[in-house]
């Protein structure tokens, strides 16, 4: 199962309220983390606010096509390292 979210909305202070495709929810604070490049742009409220949900990607996206990867906001989120069974499997004889 990949775990994808369905609901973002911002919060202040640079935090993300997030429903996850497996019904858990949880909120992720940015403000602390080290954003480069164009992730820097999230610093902005006015377009942090815009954040929405695309739901091809099952990820929350702003304007530009800026994204953040779903499985490592479910684990912020939730305290918890990535899902696992949402990762590929390698066989060491392949």
């Amino acid at each position: 199962m990949v775990v994808e979210v369905v609901e973002a909305r911002p919060l202040e202070g640079l935090r993300l309220w997030l429903r996850f495709s497996d019904g858990k929810e949880g909120v992720v604070a940015l403000e602390a983390l080290e954003l480069p490049g164009l992730l820097s742009r999230l610093r902005d409220p006015d377009f942090f606010a815009q954040v929405r949900v695309d739901p091809e990607l099952g990820a929350p996206v702003w304007p530009g096509g800026l994204d953040l990867d779903p499985l490592v906001l479910y684990a912020r989120a939730l305290g918890a390292g990535l899902p696992l069974q949402a990762l590929p499997q390698v066989n060491p004889s392949d």
